[in-house]
């Protein structure tokens, strides 16, 4: 069965009052997850942009919301001491009666870590941090209170690396997420992920795969363009292309098209194996868009 989720980028404009909204709404719809980034400043060059802090916006979706999963996708090791991110995520999942996924990363952007004067290091030195503060967050379950309430707490992983990030993934993750790929590297990394599985007596079939991926909607022809014209205007990568260039551009790396057109595009993923679409929702206030992937696309691929 295939699922829809909305991913929101918490550092390109979110505020506590969209915040709560899209909690209601994306819950209300029936979407299967909420997920959000953790950054500290804009990825698009407008510092200006409004960035909430992730974890105090994980808290509060644990009150505002009752049924569906959530959580960061994903939280830079760079960021925090593990045993200190284990403790927040325990209280998170506490809260919210066991729906907390946890996204962990190395984490990749240099320009926020050098404005906040967080270190940051090699490839290498990060992923360190990623396998050893795993290991640290799961002592820290066990030594400290109150519990998670689930038992193992699950945890995403991204990543698409074959001698570090998968080996990893096959070890440590319950859900692998991967964005923008085309589906023969999709296959292949998939195929490279399941025997790292099974070199270590895992069941391949125990991980979760997730794909997050852009995405403009339309009812029709003029619906479907009146939005990527604030797409572009809200991507300052689309900033010069005109109209029909941009929808060509996203359409590379995401979803564009009408209802139909997208569910077509979202089953031949999940005929690779992909099982639950986490659809980046740039446009924050744009409830129209959610109400049609939920009344439009999601019972169709489902």
């Amino acid at each position: 069965m295939t699922k829809l989720g909305i991913m929101i980028e918490g550092q390109e404009g979110l505020n506590w009052e969209r915040w709560k909204r899209l909690c209601h709404d994306v819950e209300a719809l029936g979407f299967e997850s909420l997920r959000r980034s953790e950054h500290l400043i804009s990825l698009m060059g407008d510092d200006q942009r409004d960035c909430i802090d992730c974890w105090t916006s994980l808290a509060l979706a644990a009150e505002w919301t009752e049924k569906i999963t959530f959580g960061p996708m994903v939280s830079p090791m760079t960021f925090h001491h593990p045993a200190v991110l284990a403790r927040k995520a325990a209280a998170v999942d506490v809260l919210s009666n066991g729906r907390l996924v946890l996204g962990v990363g190395a984490g990749w952007n240099p320009r926020e870590h050098e404005m906040f004067g967080v270190p940051f290091y090699t490839v290498k030195e990060r992923m360190d941090l990623v396998e050893q503060g795993i290991a640290r967050m799961r002592d820290t379950w066990k030594i400290s209170n109150p519990k998670p309430a689930q038992n193992p707490m699950p945890l995403l992983m991204g990543g698409r690396g074959e001698k570090r990030a998968l080996p990893m993934i096959a070890r440590e993750a319950t859900e692998w997420n991967l964005s923008h790929i085309d589906p023969a590297e999709y296959q292949q990394k998939r195929r490279v992920l399941e025997e790292c599985c099974r070199a270590i007596g895992r069941d391949p079939s125990t991980i979760r795969h997730s794909v997050m991926s852009t995405y403009i909607i339309g009812r029709d022809r003029s619906d479907l363009r009146e939005r990527a014209a604030k797409m572009r205007d809200f991507l300052p990568s689309l900033h010069a292309l005109d109209i029909d260039e941009a929808m060509a551009a996203i359409r590379k790396r995401g979803l564009v098209g009408t209802p139909e057109e997208m569910v077509e595009q979202i089953r031949s993923y999940a005929a690779l194996g992909a099982d639950l679409f986490m659809l980046q929702h740039f446009l924050l206030d744009d409830q129209d868009a959610l109400r049609l992937l939920a009344s439009d696309v999601m019972p169709a691929v489902a």
